[in-house]
């Protein structure tokens, strides 16, 4: 039986998912973290590595000898060091598609939040603000109705076809930017810097390259409507978080919410945590128990795959 180590466990399975389809693989060793200095020596005599966050370079690569397969716990790969595996001819897989649903879901719930303001509005009245209030209601910031406006979508992959849907639901418009436009109902195809300026809220679904870091600055984010919203539950680089904050605190945009930032976790001094009108979640988009049973399954029929001689979702 091969043996088995995961490096990073526990954002995936904090004990209320079962290790059962691994275990029944191999020689299993789940270490809930693993800072970079101990990799080595955890991973040292495992044939089958599994990561989701813990780097493997090549200079960790070529110190495992036994080593013959790494699995991704996520879809994307960055950690793993891609070129140094296939040098040495170890198969890298990755875990795609299973957090589609979840990550759509969090999306809509960002731009619900921007829009209707529940969780303020909740946090006032535990504060006593309704039985003070001389009125039947009231509200502390301005409430859009979504019906009607327009919802633009960087990247249109599985998660941004998702979140086009629930946008239409709500009687959005849909705009999108992509490298592979085609011809769709009910969904436009534009230029970057059309969908920021013609959009009420934008919303990142775009993989993360190195092309594309920091592409959401300062001069298109001047381009989009003082009343505009900005989302983000793709990746942390691909926004400036800096003229952002700025964008936010001079009121060039109405308000954000990001799921993800540049470093995580963050330093204390992150400019979007004095920033105004800004919403920011810890990366779980991708949290809910269903998908992380999906992730974890995928897993297991990657390892599969491979013990078996015909490797799936390599991405090397």
């Amino acid at each position: 039986m091969p043996k088995i180590v995961i490096l990073d466990g526990h954002t995936l399975n904090p004990g209320d998912l079962s290790w059962d389809a691994l275990h029944s693989l191999g020689e299993l060793t789940v270490h809930n973290r693993t800072p970079p200095e101990q990799i080595t020596e955890r991973a040292a005599n495992a044939e089958i590595v599994i990561t989701n966050k813990a780097p493997l370079p090549a200079e960790l690569i070529n110190a495992l000898p036994a080593l013959q397969y790494i699995g991704v716990l996520a879809t994307g790969y960055n950690v793993v060091d891609i070129i140094a595996a296939r040098a040495r001819d170890i198969p890298v897989t990755n875990i795609p598609g299973y957090g589609t649903a979840a990550v759509a879901q969090m999306t809509m719930a960002l731009l619900l939040e921007l829009a209707s303001q529940p969780a303020l509005h909740s946090g006032s009245v535990r504060k006593g603000d309704w039985v003070a209030c001389p009125d039947f209601c009231y509200w502390k910031k301005p409430l859009v109705e979504l019906d009607g406006l327009t919802l633009g979508l960087v990247g249109y992959g599985a998660i941004g076809q998702a979140v086009a849907r629930l946008g239409r639901a709500l009687g959005m418009k849909i705009l999108v930017h992509t490298r592979t436009a085609r011809e769709e109902a009910d969904t436009e195809f534009v230029d970057c810097e059309t969908l920021f300026h013609e959009s009420d809220a934008v919303s990142l679904h775009c993989p993360l390259t190195d092309e594309n870091q920091g592409f959401v600055n300062a001069q298109l984010l001047s381009q989009m409507k003082p009343t505009a919203f900005l989302i983000n539950t793709a990746r942390g680089p691909l926004v400036d978080e800096a003229a952002l904050a700025k964008a936010l605190n001079e009121e060039q945009i109405a308000g954000a919410a990001t799921d993800v930032l540049s470093v995580e976790p963050p330093p204390a001094d992150n400019p979007l945590f004095g920033a105004k009108n800004i919403i920011i979640t810890p990366h779980i988009g991708w949290a809910t128990r269903a998908a992380r049973e999906r992730l974890m399954n995928i897993a297991a029929d990657n390892l599969r795959a491979f013990l078996k001689g015909t490797p799936q979702n390599v991405v090397n």
